[in-house]
Protein backbone atom coordinates (compact mmCIF):
# COMPACT_ATOMS: atom_id res chain seq x y z
CA UNK A 1 0.00 0.00 0.00
CA UNK A 2 3.05 2.02 0.97
CA UNK A 3 4.45 1.96 -2.49
CA UNK A 4 1.00 2.32 -4.28
CA UNK A 5 0.73 5.58 -2.72
CA UNK A 6 3.60 7.17 -3.72
CA UNK A 7 3.41 5.90 -7.16
CA UNK A 8 0.28 7.74 -7.37
CA UNK A 9 1.65 10.95 -5.95
CA UNK A 10 4.42 11.20 -8.05
CA UNK A 11 2.16 9.90 -11.11
CA UNK A 12 0.73 13.65 -12.18
CA UNK A 13 4.42 15.04 -12.19
CA UNK A 14 5.81 12.03 -13.75
CA UNK A 15 2.74 12.76 -16.30
CA UNK A 16 3.68 16.55 -16.24
CA UNK A 17 6.88 16.17 -17.12
CA UNK A 18 6.54 13.33 -20.34
CA UNK A 19 3.61 16.04 -21.59
CA UNK A 20 5.59 19.48 -21.56
CA UNK A 21 9.30 19.08 -19.98
CA UNK A 22 11.64 19.75 -23.07
CA UNK A 23 14.14 17.42 -23.74
CA UNK A 24 17.13 18.97 -22.87
CA UNK A 25 18.90 19.89 -26.62
CA UNK A 26 22.52 20.55 -24.54
CA UNK A 27 24.42 19.71 -21.30
CA UNK A 28 27.15 21.98 -19.72
CA UNK A 29 29.78 19.81 -19.47
CA UNK A 30 32.40 22.45 -17.47
CA UNK A 31 32.98 26.20 -16.03
CA UNK A 32 36.07 27.76 -16.88
CA UNK A 33 37.16 30.65 -14.73
CA UNK A 34 40.58 32.79 -16.32
CA UNK A 35 41.24 36.30 -13.99
CA UNK A 36 42.51 39.37 -15.62
CA UNK A 37 43.72 42.63 -13.71
CA UNK A 38 40.74 44.58 -14.75
CA UNK A 39 38.43 41.82 -15.47
CA UNK A 40 37.45 38.16 -15.64
CA UNK A 41 36.04 35.30 -18.24
CA UNK A 42 33.72 32.76 -17.65
CA UNK A 43 33.81 30.00 -20.18
CA UNK A 44 30.96 27.50 -20.41
CA UNK A 45 31.51 24.32 -22.26
CA UNK A 46 28.61 22.20 -23.84
CA UNK A 47 27.64 19.92 -25.51
CA UNK A 48 25.73 22.21 -28.37
CA UNK A 49 24.69 25.54 -28.84
CA UNK A 50 21.05 26.51 -27.26
CA UNK A 51 19.32 29.55 -26.56
CA UNK A 52 20.78 32.07 -24.10
CA UNK A 53 19.66 35.27 -22.01
CA UNK A 54 21.39 37.11 -19.29
CA UNK A 55 20.52 39.70 -17.13
CA UNK A 56 22.46 41.95 -14.23
CA UNK A 57 21.17 41.79 -10.85
CA UNK A 58 22.61 44.06 -7.56
CA UNK A 59 22.99 43.52 -3.67
CA UNK A 60 24.77 41.72 -4.25
CA UNK A 61 26.25 42.19 -7.57
CA UNK A 62 25.25 39.45 -9.75
CA UNK A 63 25.25 38.27 -13.55
CA UNK A 64 22.88 35.68 -14.50
CA UNK A 65 22.66 33.00 -17.57
CA UNK A 66 19.69 31.25 -18.73
CA UNK A 67 20.69 28.57 -20.63
CA UNK A 68 17.23 26.85 -22.60
CA UNK A 69 16.99 23.14 -22.51
CA UNK A 70 19.91 22.38 -21.31
CA UNK A 71 20.94 20.46 -17.96
CA UNK A 72 24.22 20.10 -16.37
CA UNK A 73 26.62 17.30 -17.12
CA UNK A 74 27.09 14.79 -14.33
CA UNK A 75 30.03 15.21 -12.28
CA UNK A 76 30.45 18.38 -13.45
CA UNK A 77 31.29 20.99 -10.79
CA UNK A 78 31.34 24.84 -10.30
CA UNK A 79 34.94 26.29 -10.22
CA UNK A 80 36.19 29.01 -7.23
CA UNK A 81 35.86 32.51 -8.15
CA UNK A 82 38.92 34.10 -9.50
CA UNK A 83 39.41 38.26 -10.11
CA UNK A 84 35.84 39.95 -10.28
CA UNK A 85 34.41 36.17 -9.70
CA UNK A 86 33.47 35.62 -6.21
CA UNK A 87 31.67 32.60 -7.13
CA UNK A 88 29.54 30.53 -9.17
CA UNK A 89 26.47 28.32 -8.46
CA UNK A 90 23.54 26.94 -10.69
CA UNK A 91 19.72 26.10 -10.72
CA UNK A 92 16.96 24.39 -12.55
CA UNK A 93 14.33 26.73 -13.67
CA UNK A 94 11.27 25.80 -15.24
CA UNK A 95 10.68 24.15 -18.72
CA UNK A 96 14.43 22.62 -18.75
CA UNK A 97 16.46 25.86 -18.28
CA UNK A 98 19.80 25.69 -16.76
CA UNK A 99 20.23 28.93 -14.29
CA UNK A 100 24.34 30.10 -14.06
CA UNK A 101 25.12 32.86 -11.31
CA UNK A 102 28.37 34.05 -11.65
CA UNK A 103 28.48 36.18 -7.92
CA UNK A 104 30.74 39.32 -8.74
CA UNK A 105 33.14 41.28 -6.21
CA UNK A 106 32.11 44.50 -8.17
CA UNK A 107 29.32 45.41 -10.58
CA UNK A 108 31.10 44.99 -13.96
CA UNK A 109 29.73 45.27 -17.82
CA UNK A 110 29.11 41.72 -18.92
CA UNK A 111 29.06 40.26 -22.53
CA UNK A 112 28.55 37.07 -23.82
CA UNK A 113 29.24 35.19 -27.30
CA UNK A 114 28.91 31.92 -28.80
CA UNK A 115 32.16 30.61 -30.68
CA UNK A 116 32.87 27.25 -31.92
CA UNK A 117 36.16 25.41 -32.54
CA UNK A 118 36.82 24.79 -36.53
CA UNK A 119 38.07 21.74 -35.20
CA UNK A 120 34.99 19.80 -34.28
CA UNK A 121 35.50 20.84 -30.47
CA UNK A 122 32.99 21.81 -28.11
CA UNK A 123 30.79 24.63 -28.18
CA UNK A 124 31.95 27.55 -26.09
CA UNK A 125 29.65 30.29 -24.29
CA UNK A 126 31.80 33.35 -23.20
CA UNK A 127 31.18 35.59 -20.45
CA UNK A 128 33.66 38.37 -20.20
CA UNK A 129 33.54 40.54 -17.32
CA UNK A 130 35.00 43.97 -16.89
CA UNK A 131 38.29 44.56 -19.49
CA UNK A 132 40.11 41.32 -20.07
CA UNK A 133 42.86 41.28 -21.61
CA UNK A 134 44.58 37.66 -21.57
CA UNK A 135 44.83 36.18 -24.89
CA UNK A 136 42.37 32.97 -25.15
CA UNK A 137 44.59 29.73 -24.54
CA UNK A 138 42.90 27.36 -27.28
CA UNK A 139 45.10 26.99 -30.06
CA UNK A 140 42.67 26.14 -31.89
CA UNK A 141 41.09 28.53 -34.68
CA UNK A 142 37.39 29.84 -33.55
CA UNK A 143 34.47 30.52 -35.48
CA UNK A 144 30.73 32.18 -34.33
CA UNK A 145 28.08 30.31 -34.10
CA UNK A 146 24.34 31.67 -33.52
CA UNK A 147 22.47 30.00 -30.88
CA UNK A 148 19.44 27.58 -31.76
CA UNK A 149 16.00 29.23 -30.94
CA UNK A 150 12.28 27.48 -30.64
CA UNK A 151 10.93 26.98 -33.54
CA UNK A 152 8.82 29.86 -34.97
CA UNK A 153 9.28 32.98 -36.48
CA UNK A 154 12.11 34.39 -36.65
CA UNK A 155 12.09 38.20 -37.35
CA UNK A 156 8.71 38.97 -35.50
CA UNK A 157 8.42 42.21 -33.67
CA UNK A 158 7.51 42.16 -29.67
CA UNK A 159 4.20 42.79 -28.85
CA UNK A 160 3.37 45.36 -25.82
CA UNK A 161 -0.30 45.30 -25.70
CA UNK A 162 -1.09 49.09 -23.53
CA UNK A 163 -3.97 49.07 -21.57
CA UNK A 164 -5.66 52.75 -20.81
CA UNK A 165 -7.51 52.21 -17.18
CA UNK A 166 -11.30 52.94 -16.97
CA UNK A 167 -13.27 54.28 -19.45
CA UNK A 168 -17.03 54.48 -20.66
CA UNK A 169 -18.92 54.98 -17.81
CA UNK A 170 -16.15 54.10 -15.41
CA UNK A 171 -14.56 57.57 -15.02
CA UNK A 172 -12.23 56.08 -12.74
CA UNK A 173 -10.87 58.92 -9.96
CA UNK A 174 -11.53 62.63 -10.78
CA UNK A 175 -9.53 65.27 -9.44
CA UNK A 176 -10.43 68.02 -7.90
CA UNK A 177 -10.49 70.43 -11.02
CA UNK A 178 -12.53 67.66 -12.51
CA UNK A 179 -9.96 65.72 -14.48
CA UNK A 180 -11.10 62.53 -15.49
CA UNK A 181 -8.33 59.51 -14.77
CA UNK A 182 -10.14 57.85 -18.02
CA UNK A 183 -8.92 60.44 -19.71
CA UNK A 184 -5.46 60.74 -19.20
CA UNK A 185 -5.02 57.47 -19.08
CA UNK A 186 -5.93 56.80 -22.80
CA UNK A 187 -3.95 60.07 -23.74
CA UNK A 188 -1.40 58.47 -22.33
CA UNK A 189 -1.53 54.75 -23.24
CA UNK A 190 -1.90 56.34 -27.01
CA UNK A 191 1.22 57.91 -26.71
CA UNK A 192 3.39 54.64 -25.36
CA UNK A 193 1.32 52.96 -28.44
CA UNK A 194 3.20 55.10 -30.39
CA UNK A 195 6.62 55.25 -29.58
CA UNK A 196 6.49 51.31 -28.92
CA UNK A 197 5.27 51.12 -33.14
CA UNK A 198 7.83 53.48 -33.87
CA UNK A 199 10.73 51.38 -32.83
CA UNK A 200 11.75 48.80 -35.27
CA UNK A 201 11.33 45.55 -33.73
CA UNK A 202 8.36 46.53 -31.74
CA UNK A 203 4.69 46.57 -32.40
CA UNK A 204 1.85 48.66 -29.60
CA UNK A 205 -1.51 47.73 -29.31
CA UNK A 206 -3.98 49.24 -26.96
CA UNK A 207 -7.03 47.15 -25.57
CA UNK A 208 -8.91 50.43 -25.87
CA UNK A 209 -8.61 53.42 -28.20
CA UNK A 210 -11.29 55.33 -27.44
CA UNK A 211 -13.89 55.99 -24.39
CA UNK A 212 -15.38 52.66 -24.11
CA UNK A 213 -15.94 50.87 -20.94
CA UNK A 214 -14.25 47.09 -20.85
CA UNK A 215 -14.57 44.53 -18.15
CA UNK A 216 -11.24 43.64 -16.31
CA UNK A 217 -11.17 40.22 -17.65
CA UNK A 218 -11.53 41.64 -21.73
CA UNK A 219 -8.59 43.57 -21.28
CA UNK A 220 -6.69 40.92 -20.39
CA UNK A 221 -8.69 38.57 -23.42
CA UNK A 222 -7.47 41.55 -26.07
CA UNK A 223 -3.84 41.30 -25.13
CA UNK A 224 -4.03 37.31 -25.40
CA UNK A 225 -5.49 37.75 -28.83
CA UNK A 226 -3.03 40.43 -30.10
CA UNK A 227 -0.61 37.89 -28.98
CA UNK A 228 1.76 40.25 -26.52
CA UNK A 229 4.78 39.12 -25.11
CA UNK A 230 3.48 41.96 -22.14
CA UNK A 231 0.97 43.87 -20.83
CA UNK A 232 1.09 47.09 -19.34
CA UNK A 233 -1.64 49.24 -17.80
CA UNK A 234 -2.20 53.14 -17.15
CA UNK A 235 -3.45 54.32 -14.16
CA UNK A 236 -3.83 57.55 -12.08
CA UNK A 237 -3.89 57.00 -8.32
CA UNK A 238 -5.95 58.85 -5.60
CA UNK A 239 -5.97 59.51 -2.10
CA UNK A 240 -7.84 61.71 0.31
CA UNK A 241 -4.94 63.29 1.28
CA UNK A 242 -4.21 65.82 -1.53
CA UNK A 243 -0.58 66.06 -0.63
CA UNK A 244 0.48 62.72 -1.65
CA UNK A 245 2.16 62.72 -5.02
CA UNK A 246 4.33 60.10 -6.79
CA UNK A 247 4.07 57.12 -9.25
CA UNK A 248 4.44 53.72 -8.38
CA UNK A 249 4.83 50.38 -10.60
CA UNK A 250 2.23 47.39 -9.28
CA UNK A 251 2.77 43.42 -10.47
CA UNK A 252 0.72 40.15 -9.23
CA UNK A 253 1.02 39.26 -5.83
CA UNK A 254 1.76 35.55 -5.14
CA UNK A 255 -1.85 35.25 -3.12
CA UNK A 256 -3.10 36.28 -6.38
CA UNK A 257 -1.73 34.43 -8.62
CA UNK A 258 -2.68 31.55 -5.74
CA UNK A 259 -6.18 32.47 -6.12
CA UNK A 260 -6.59 33.17 -10.35
CA UNK A 261 -5.40 29.35 -10.12
CA UNK A 262 -8.15 28.25 -8.35
CA UNK A 263 -10.66 29.81 -10.11
CA UNK A 264 -9.27 28.83 -13.58
CA UNK A 265 -9.24 25.24 -12.33
CA UNK A 266 -12.97 26.17 -10.99
CA UNK A 267 -14.03 27.60 -13.81
CA UNK A 268 -11.76 25.86 -16.87
CA UNK A 269 -12.01 29.07 -18.75
CA UNK A 270 -8.64 29.02 -19.67
CA UNK A 271 -8.38 26.81 -22.41
CA UNK A 272 -5.91 28.68 -24.28
CA UNK A 273 -2.47 27.96 -25.18
CA UNK A 274 0.00 28.85 -21.97
CA UNK A 275 3.52 29.39 -22.55
CA UNK A 276 5.03 26.46 -24.91
CA UNK A 277 1.88 25.17 -26.61
CA UNK A 278 0.48 23.79 -23.07
CA UNK A 279 -3.08 23.81 -22.85
CA UNK A 280 -4.95 23.00 -19.66
CA UNK A 281 -8.14 21.36 -21.23
CA UNK A 282 -8.04 17.80 -21.12
CA UNK A 283 -5.87 17.71 -17.69
CA UNK A 284 -6.47 16.93 -14.44
CA UNK A 285 -6.66 18.95 -11.71
CA UNK A 286 -3.60 17.76 -10.31
CA UNK A 287 -1.15 18.32 -13.38
CA UNK A 288 -3.12 21.71 -14.58
CA UNK A 289 -2.63 23.31 -11.13
CA UNK A 290 1.39 22.13 -11.20
CA UNK A 291 1.38 23.92 -14.74
CA UNK A 292 -0.51 26.85 -13.95
CA UNK A 293 1.96 27.47 -10.98
CA UNK A 294 4.86 26.60 -12.99
CA UNK A 295 3.70 29.28 -15.56
CA UNK A 296 2.49 31.71 -12.48
CA UNK A 297 5.91 31.78 -10.86
CA UNK A 298 8.04 32.50 -14.23
CA UNK A 299 5.52 34.96 -14.94
CA UNK A 300 5.73 36.96 -11.68
CA UNK A 301 9.63 36.71 -11.80
CA UNK A 302 9.45 38.10 -15.45
CA UNK A 303 6.99 40.73 -14.66
CA UNK A 304 9.41 42.01 -11.74
CA UNK A 305 12.19 42.51 -13.87
CA UNK A 306 10.09 44.52 -16.39
CA UNK A 307 8.32 46.70 -13.63
CA UNK A 308 11.64 47.14 -12.01
CA UNK A 309 12.76 48.74 -15.20
CA UNK A 310 10.08 50.77 -16.24
CA UNK A 311 9.87 52.17 -12.27
CA UNK A 312 13.78 53.38 -12.58
CA UNK A 313 12.58 55.46 -15.95
CA UNK A 314 9.76 57.16 -13.97
CA UNK A 315 12.21 58.30 -11.56
CA UNK A 316 13.99 60.27 -14.11
CA UNK A 317 10.02 61.85 -14.60
CA UNK A 318 9.60 63.35 -11.36
CA UNK A 319 8.61 61.76 -7.99
CA UNK A 320 8.38 58.07 -7.37
CA UNK A 321 5.82 57.56 -4.75
CA UNK A 322 6.91 53.44 -3.77
CA UNK A 323 10.97 52.98 -4.90
CA UNK A 324 10.45 49.23 -4.78
CA UNK A 325 7.99 48.01 -7.33
CA UNK A 326 4.63 46.88 -5.29
CA UNK A 327 2.63 43.43 -5.35
CA UNK A 328 -1.19 43.04 -5.60
CA UNK A 329 -3.77 41.02 -6.83
CA UNK A 330 -5.51 43.37 -8.98
CA UNK A 331 -6.96 41.21 -11.75
CA UNK A 332 -5.26 42.73 -14.70
CA UNK A 333 -2.37 41.50 -13.97
CA UNK A 334 -3.56 37.92 -13.66
CA UNK A 335 -2.61 36.76 -17.22
CA UNK A 336 -0.75 33.25 -15.93
CA UNK A 337 1.84 33.57 -19.48
CA UNK A 338 1.87 37.08 -19.99
CA UNK A 339 4.21 39.52 -18.12
CA UNK A 340 2.07 42.39 -16.70
CA UNK A 341 2.35 45.10 -14.59
CA UNK A 342 0.04 48.29 -13.49
CA UNK A 343 1.70 51.54 -13.36
CA UNK A 344 0.14 54.28 -11.63
CA UNK A 345 1.22 57.40 -13.24
CA UNK A 346 0.96 59.81 -10.65
CA UNK A 347 -2.21 60.88 -7.99
CA UNK A 348 -4.89 62.58 -9.64
CA UNK A 349 -6.19 63.84 -5.98
CA UNK A 350 -2.94 66.13 -6.00
CA UNK A 351 -3.73 69.04 -7.43
CA UNK A 352 -0.17 70.21 -9.05
CA UNK A 353 -0.36 66.67 -10.42
CA UNK A 354 -3.64 67.00 -11.51
CA UNK A 355 -2.81 70.06 -13.81
CA UNK A 356 0.40 67.79 -14.97
CA UNK A 357 -1.18 65.47 -15.97
CA UNK A 358 -3.89 67.54 -17.81
CA UNK A 359 -0.76 68.56 -20.26
CA UNK A 360 0.51 66.96 -23.58
CA UNK A 361 4.13 67.57 -22.89
CA UNK A 362 3.35 65.59 -18.93
CA UNK A 363 2.10 62.96 -20.96
CA UNK A 364 4.94 62.76 -23.26
CA UNK A 365 7.33 62.49 -20.50
CA UNK A 366 5.69 59.51 -18.95
CA UNK A 367 5.20 57.80 -22.00
CA UNK A 368 8.51 58.55 -22.61
CA UNK A 369 9.61 57.07 -19.39
CA UNK A 370 6.99 53.93 -19.41
CA UNK A 371 9.04 53.11 -23.41
CA UNK A 372 12.36 53.25 -22.09
CA UNK A 373 11.86 50.90 -19.81
CA UNK A 374 9.33 48.62 -22.23
CA UNK A 375 12.25 47.98 -24.11
CA UNK A 376 15.18 48.04 -22.21
CA UNK A 377 13.67 45.19 -20.53
CA UNK A 378 13.37 43.36 -24.07
CA UNK A 379 17.07 44.80 -24.86
CA UNK A 380 18.40 42.06 -22.14
CA UNK A 381 15.55 39.56 -22.43
CA UNK A 382 14.34 39.30 -25.87
CA UNK A 383 11.76 36.89 -26.76
CA UNK A 384 13.27 33.91 -29.01
CA UNK A 385 12.08 34.46 -32.99
CA UNK A 386 12.08 38.39 -32.67
CA UNK A 387 13.57 40.92 -34.00
CA UNK A 388 14.85 41.73 -30.69
CA UNK A 389 16.50 38.07 -30.65
CA UNK A 390 18.43 38.56 -33.79
CA UNK A 391 20.21 41.35 -32.93
CA UNK A 392 21.33 40.54 -29.79
CA UNK A 393 23.15 37.86 -30.95
CA UNK A 394 23.77 40.03 -34.32
CA UNK A 395 25.35 41.92 -31.81
CA UNK A 396 27.25 39.53 -30.25
CA UNK A 397 28.52 37.39 -33.32
CA UNK A 398 30.25 40.76 -34.49
CA UNK A 399 32.12 41.91 -30.86
CA UNK A 400 32.93 37.86 -31.08
CA UNK A 401 34.58 38.69 -34.47
CA UNK A 402 37.07 40.38 -32.90
CA UNK A 403 37.73 38.29 -29.87
CA UNK A 404 38.25 35.62 -32.49
CA UNK A 405 40.38 37.66 -34.69
CA UNK A 406 42.85 38.49 -31.63
CA UNK A 407 45.92 36.24 -31.37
Amino acid sequence: MKDKAFWLAVAPLALFCSQICVAATAELRGVEVTAAPQGARVTLILSAPTSEKSFSLQGPDREVIDLGNTRLARGARMPTGEGLVADLHTGIQPGGTLRLVIGLKTASRASAAWVQPEDGGPTRLIITLGQFAVADSSSAPLRVVRAAHQPGESDRDVIVAVDAGHGGQDPGAIGHNGTREKDVTLAIARAVAERISSEPGMRGVLTRNRDEFLELRERIRRARVAKADMFVSIHADSIVDRAISGASVYVLSEKGATNEAARILAERENAADLLGGVKLDGKDNTLASVLLDLSNSANISASMTAAEGILSSLDGVGQVRKSQVQQAAFVVLKSPDIPSMLIETAYISNPVEELKLRTTRQQGKLADAIFLGVRGYFDRNPPAGTRFAQMRHSTIASAESGLAATP
